[in-house]
């Protein structure tokens, strides 16, 4: 599992969403439990996903994963990811930083489901505040 997010983290710094959002199962899950009204709560299928990602490179340019830490849980198809991504806004070219927590479970070597526990707040004040982000992430 840790190649598995080694792998995944990889493919965010080569700005390869295709390739990430590749990961999924064909009925996979993205879900962002902590989203606010306005976020999609959850995204389902390969392809709903890859469409939901495709743009990220052009809103944040990912340049380097910063700390990382892989946790295995008690179910060996369960993983469980913290890590801070650093890089730039593409829109303003001021530097962020952000951190995740991923929930991340993989069957048959692809994901079945990712909860992604990551800081609207935190999103917004990187992106220049929630009228960005909401233009950027919202549904």
């Amino acid at each position: 599992m840790r190649d598995f997010v080694e792998h995944a983290l990889d493919l965010l710094l080569e700005h390869d969403m295709a390739g990430f959002a590749g990961l999924w199962s064909e009925d996979g899950v993205l879900e962002f439990p902590f989203a606010g009204p306005g976020y999609p709560k959850r995204v389902e299928g390969r392809d709903a996903i890859r469409e939901y990602l495709r743009d990220y490179p052009n809103l944040l340019d990912i340049r380097e994963v910063t700390a990382k830490t892989v946790h295995e849980t008690a179910d060996p198809a369960v993983v469980v990811a913290e890590f801070t991504v650093a890089g730039v806004v593409v829109a303003t070219r001021k530097p962020y930083e952000l951190s995740y927590v991923a929930v991340i479970t993989v069957e048959d070597g692809e994901i079945r489901s990712y909860r992604d526990y990551w800081s609207p707040l935190a999103a917004a004040e990187v992106l220049g505040g929630v009228a960005e982000l909401t233009a950027a992430f919202g549904g």
